[in-house]
């Protein structure tokens, strides 16, 4: 059976993304969103998972652990003390074994693959776990991965996607872990449809949870203004992952990364060459958390009847995270909304379901 929905999906995604390795256009004002006028499933997933008529059911997931020891500490802090229900992890970077380490000492914790197909920052980089040599298009001239997913879309065969996502499967559970679903770093895996249907053969194959939103699909349109078309071929693949007996997202909010932080909020506990003692104060992190809080609740305004994953990159950025990437406000900034007392009342006053991919797959196995 799992081989019918694989072929399938080779007819399905010929007309998705034709360009979707070109630079994604500029945002519209939200005035000018494009209006969804394809008709979206009826029941949501999250109805068809047993869920409430109308609920609003929120995966809190944060993205990045393994990167670095500030990702990991941030993520252990969101998932224990914070809001967060979900995590996935870089299995090419160099701090996954101690995250590994605190899964296996939590194993109720759900956990997934953060499929890693890049190394973004200028000075803070990884190797495929496959070898250069067995995927010479997925490296640049250092021998690391590429930066840009245009240079994976140019240069890396569908191949060597599937040996390196395949690599970090199996390296994972050589650690023991078994991942609870699959996601994208970059978003890497839709650069091209053939990238596209690996991934989702990969989880098909593993009867693993993977990250595609293909209900409503109203906050992904909004983000990359994709055509109805394209929205409509989202819907088909989530109906076929569906009929493969894996769960579906009704649509994913993947704005918080692009959420910019004023120079006159940023927690200075991040700047270089500076004392975490002196500067991670807790008015600092007042303003932060104080900001960025406010920008998740009014996200949370927006969620529509539904499964809706929630991205995110909570860090407990300190001062030698500033060498790795410049986003160290924006990610101490997560974690500390995900903290915050204020985001947690929001979720109970306005009714939200918090839940994880290991429970979408438990009620998912229960319906056959």
């Amino acid at each position: 059976m799992k081989n019918k929905h694989v072929a399938s999906l080779t007819l399905l995604l010929l007309p998705f993304l034709l360009s979707s390795h070109a630079p994604r256009p500029p945002k519209s004002p939200a005035s000018t969103h494009p209006t969804l006028r394809a008709t979206p499933p009826d029941p949501t997933y999250a109805e068809r998972l047993g869920y409430p008529k109308g609920a609003r059911v929120l995966i809190l997931h944060v993205d990045d652990a393994g990167m670095s020891l500030e990702s990991n500490e941030g993520a252990i802090a969101a998932l224990t003390r914070g809001a967060a229900t979900s995590v996935s992890v870089m299995m090419p970077c160099p701090w996954v074994p101690g995250f590994v380490k605190w899964l296996k000492a939590n194993p109720e914790t759900d956990a997934g693959l953060h499929l890693t197909l890049t190394a973004e920052w200028e000075s803070y980089r990884w190797v495929p776990l496959a070898g250069r040599s067995a995927v010479p298009g997925l490296v640049d001239s250092t021998g690391c991965l590429w930066p840009d997913v245009a240079d994976v879309a140019q240069h890396a065969s569908p191949d060597e996607i599937t040996l390196e996502m395949t690599a970090q499967l199996d390296r994972a559970r050589a650690m023991g872990f078994e991942p609870t679903h699959l996601d994208t770093h970059m978003g890497t895996v839709y650069a091209t449809p053939e990238f596209l249907k690996r991934y989702l053969q990969l989880g098909i194959k593993n009867h693993i949870p993977v990250m595609l939103p293909g209900g409503s699909d109203r906050l992904i349109q909004e983000q990359t203004r994709f055509s109805d078309q394209q929205i409509d071929q989202l819907r088909a693949i989530g109906t076929t992952l569906w009929n493969a007996g894996l769960p579906v997202l009704d649509d994913l909010h993947n704005f918080s990364y692009d959420w910019k932080i004023p120079d006159s909020i940023s927690s200075p506990s991040t700047a270089a060459g500076t004392t975490r003692s002196t500067l991670a104060t807790p008015a600092n992190d007042k303003k932060l958390q104080q900001y960025r809080t406010a920008q998740y609740i009014d996200a949370l305004n927006k969620l529509q009847p539904g499964v809706t994953m929630m991205i995110m990159h909570c860090t407990d950025a300190s001062p030698t995270f500033a060498h790795i990437s410049d986003s160290g406000p924006l990610r101490r900034g997560d974690m500390l909304a995900m903290l915050s007392p204020a985001f947690k009342k929001a979720l109970q006053d306005q009714g939200i379901i918090l839940t994880t991919w290991r429970e979408l797959m438990r009620r998912r196995n229960s319906l056959k």
